[in-house]
């Protein structure tokens, strides 16, 4: 499995126990989804390695408790904090209407109400307090905040996001 064929679910944060238990931080809104999972990839030595989950459950909201097959001491325990976990994308939730993930705009067409088609989603930049869509016109980058009241349709089918932005906001990157 590849990590482009993944969505990273979380990290493993400490030792539970001194049977090789851990607590996997799950970084999601819902971690009761992730409860019963038969399985994780989880990146070790930079590639994506299965393990096996013999028991886990919810500890403390967000932290899953996990045993795995074949870990059952802490020091195998040990080589495994800090690693991150992941998913197969096929085991993401459907989402409709104007909720989407990251990874499934990238690409689209971006049109403005006002201004018409003002490019492509090449990437979401989520490293600062407010995600942006990163839209490419003609070599000019386009940041667009990723804000609920700009989003007037994500249509899947045509592979664009229908945008009402503020006046002045595209147009400073065009002029």
């Amino acid at each position: 499995m590849r990590k482009d064929e993944c969505f990273y679910l979380g990290k493993i944060a400490k030792k539970f126990s001194f049977k090789g238990e851990v607590l996997i931080y799950l970084d999601t809104d819902e971690p009761e989804m992730y409860e019963d999972l038969e399985s994780v990839f989880v990146e070790f030595n930079k590639n994506l390695v299965p393990f096996f989950i013999e028991k886990s459950q919810l500890h403390k909201g967000d932290f899953l408790k996990v045993r795995f097959e074949d870990v059952d001491t802490e020091e195998e325990a040990d080589k495994l904090i800090g690693c991150e976990v992941y998913l197969p994308l096929s085991m993401l939730p459907k989402l409709e209407g104007n909720k989407f993930y990251f990874h499934e705009v990238i690409g689209f067409d971006v049109v403005d109400d006002r201004l018409g088609n003002i490019g492509k989603i090449v990437s979401i930049n989520d490293s600062a307090a407010q995600p942006l869509f990163e839209i490419e016109n003609n070599g000019v980058e386009i940041l667009i905040p990723m804000i609920d009241d700009f989003i007037v349709e994500v249509n899947r089918e045509k592979q664009t996001i229908y945008l009402n932005t503020p006046v002045g906001l595209v147009d400073l990157y065009l002029k």
